[in-house]
């Protein structure tokens, strides 16, 4: 199993609207960068991703899983871009904020610390399981 981090604004696309898409969940449209889209292309159904509020929030606030491999992007006719599938597992009990994870020197070397702006990035396993206990949420 692989990890990753998927970012998304709020006022975009929410944690509840994503919830609200139960076991079907929803493509990761939208994506126009080509390494966050060649990271779509290495995820796996079954993968499991944190979901990050961006913009203001800048935390992490659940769990999602990738429930379809790569496919094209139903947003546009360009056959470069490509989506997974995610669906909602759980929220966090407690949000981590970016402030927290840049502050944690166990997670000083996270792609979200060193690239920000990057919309789908990998998670190691020790940065899953550091960030699952920073939120009081099981890593499982």
């Amino acid at each position: 199993m692989a990890y990753w981090l998927f970012k998304s604004e709020p006022s975009t696309w929410s944690w509840g609207q994503q919830t609200a898409k139960g076991d079907a969940g929803e493509e990761w449209d939208g994506v126009r960068n080509y390494q966050a889209r060649n990271f779509m292309r290495q995820m796996a159904v079954g993968d499991w991703g944190f979901f990050y509020h961006s913009q203001k929030d800048k935390s992490v606030v659940g769990i999602v899983e990738v429930c379809a491999e790569a496919h094209p992007d139903s947003t546009t006719e360009d056959e470069r871009w490509e989506c997974v599938d995610i669906k909602a597992v759980r929220p966090f009990a407690k949000p981590v904020t970016l402030d927290q994870i840049k502050a944690d020197e166990r997670l000083a070397e996270m792609v979200l610390v060193k690239n920000s702006r990057l919309s789908v990035q990998p998670v190691t396993e020790d940065e899953w399981k550091v960030i699952c206990a920073l939120g009081d949420t099981q890593p499982d």
